[in-house]
């Protein structure tokens, strides 16, 4: 279970990249399963040659971004099918990381690695494990959580809400898609360099079907959580990481063959997007919603200004004067 819930925070972050342009951008980008391996072949070859595990880590994370900014580039500069432009870079980052790596695995078992701490210390599948990765995960769900509020992440969010609108404004919708792209593929980068630490190698088919996993911790988490915030949607695509990690772990658990993953990943998909439909949840995601908007209003209704330019507690004080 230890182990389920540090893999769970690990794949958070490749999760969150997944909600960066599946629900934010509204872009269905299958780079992720090239980035993710990109980052770990990245990494891994600065780590064997003796490059510090952070600046291995952070190169990995620039690597997917490349990735990212590139299916980005085809699709706003050469027009092509955003499905299409995604499965290019797939396939040319294959041969691309394997050119990185020279081999189709790499063992860094003997290696330094930013998770030797913890397994020196024997703490690795630990409860302090855990928090060193969830602290990690916080960190990721903050800065990203963070960066939606700002001009730049509201521009991008209107990208994916209304593409026609905001370039109405003048916004330059292909730049938030190339940008969108960059980011959500430099997260899954920095999760594939974690990864490949966390596991002591680096395989060039360790991001095959990742996607599928990325998506099914999307949907678990808004099946679980219906909410308008940000900072609440961005917790709940880890939780539900965590949750597809779990369950997982217990199908592996209760004697399933390994080579049924793929079909059990789909199974959860498939019960993820059909949970939302049942009248139990339907009731209770309602009732999340209700409260949101309720808090929303009272908060609104304290700084309301009036007429005169006062609010309305200032002119109470001042009728009981």
């Amino acid at each position: 279970m230890i182990a389920a819930l540090d893999l769970g925070l690990i794949y958070g972050l490749m999760a969150l990249g997944v909600y960066l342009t599946f629900r934010v951008l509204d872009f269905p980008d299958l780079t992720v399963d090239g980035s993710f391996t990109s980052g770990a072949a990245v990494a891994s070859v600065m780590i064997l040659n003796g490059q510090s595990p952070l600046l291995a880590t952070v190169c990995g994370g620039v690597a997917g971004l490349v990735a990212g900014a590139l299916t980005g580039v085809l699709h706003a500069k050469g027009k092509i099918n955003p499905l299409l432009a995604g499965i290019l870079t797939q396939i040319a980052l294959y041969s691309i990381n394997l050119r990185i790596m020279g081999k189709a695995n790499l063992s860094m078992l003997r290696t330094d690695t930013l998770v030797s701490p913890l397994k020196d210390a024997g703490l690795l599948g630990s409860w302090a494990s855990v928090g060193a990765f969830a602290v990690v995960a916080v960190v990721a769900i903050i800065a990203l959580s963070w960066f939606l509020k700002t001009d730049l992440g509201l521009a991008l969010q209107a990208t994916g809400d209304n593409e026609q609108m905001i370039r109405s404004q003048g916004v330059s919708t292909d730049s938030m898609k190339i940008l969108g792209l960059a980011l959500s593929n430099g997260l899954v980068g920095v999760s594939g360099a974690v990864l490949a630490q966390y596991q002591g190698y680096a395989d060039i088919g360790m991001g095959i079907g990742l996607i599928v996993a990325g998506l099914a911790s999307v949907i678990i988490g808004q099946a679980l959580f219906n909410s308008h915030l940000i900072w609440v949607n961005t917790i709940a695509v880890v939780v539900g990481s965590i949750v597809y990690r779990l369950v997982i772990q217990l199908a592996l658990g209760v004697g399933l063959n390994p080579n049924d993953m793929k079909l059990i990943s789909a199974l959860l998909v498939i019960a993820a997007l059909l949970l939302p439909r049942l009248a139990v949840v339907r009731r209770w995601r309602a009732g999340l919603v209700s409260k949101e908007i309720e808090e929303t209003v009272v908060a609104g209704d304290r700084d309301v200004p009036d007429a005169d330019g006062g609010d309305r507690a200032d002119r109470s004080e001042g009728a009981g004067v």
